[in-house]
């Protein structure tokens, strides 16, 4: 009897202390997966802030096509990209604050936002040739103090239309960094 208990304990434990973040404002593409508003996820929709990968993007990180996954084969279809495969999040002003939702938290190096060429193709898989690979918007040495971070953001003005961010906290002391990927109009 004691053990029938104990694993569904332990089950939960260590889900909690696998979940790490995610940016739930802009909604990302994995935001939306849990809300139900992007469908066809794959089992990301129950765990958006676990799309966790090698860190030191651009140079290291998830491979090209598998950005938005982290390379994580579950979460691949993630990687899908077309014009209008995914919802997006309406942004008629330049300043955008991002907020992540942490559920476990790390000593953190940087969260980083890279934003898509003004020239980049929808239709293709995102690849490190989509993104401008200088961060639009960067903090260092932050700390996770609490549940809810938030990081004031100004876009750069020669994007219009439909864009992807990227959207990446990087871990001080594994590894890995977290990614989320944000499909916005801007406006």
């Amino acid at each position: 009897m004691k053990s029938f208990l104990l694993a569904p304990l332990l089950f939960c434990c260590s889900f909690l202390v696998w979940s790490h973040g995610y940016v739930e404002s802009p909604e990302s593409r994995s935001y939306y997966c849990k809300q139900g508003l992007n469908t066809h996820c794959g089992p990301v929709q129950y765990e958006p802030q676990s799309i966790e990968g090698q860190k030191g993007f651009p140079q290291y990180g998830p491979a090209d096509g598998k950005i938005a996954s982290a390379g994580i084969a579950a979460f691949s279809p993630l990687d899908t990209q077309t014009d209008n495969r995914w919802k997006r999040v309406i942004l008629n002003s330049p300043n955008v604050k991002f907020k992540w939702r942490i559920t476990a938290r790390h000593k953190t190096t940087k969260c980083e936002y890279f934003i898509t060429k003004p020239d980049w193709q929808p239709n293709a898989l995102l690849s490190r040739d989509q993104f401008t690979l200088t961060p639009f918007c960067q903090f260092e040495r932050v700390e996770f103090p609490k549940e809810i971070v938030e990081h004031h953001c100004v876009l750069p003005k020669s994007q219009k239309g439909y864009h992807v961010i990227l959207a990446i906290w990087t871990i001080d002391d594994t590894v890995n960094a977290f990614y989320q990927v944000i499909d916005t109009q801007i406006n």
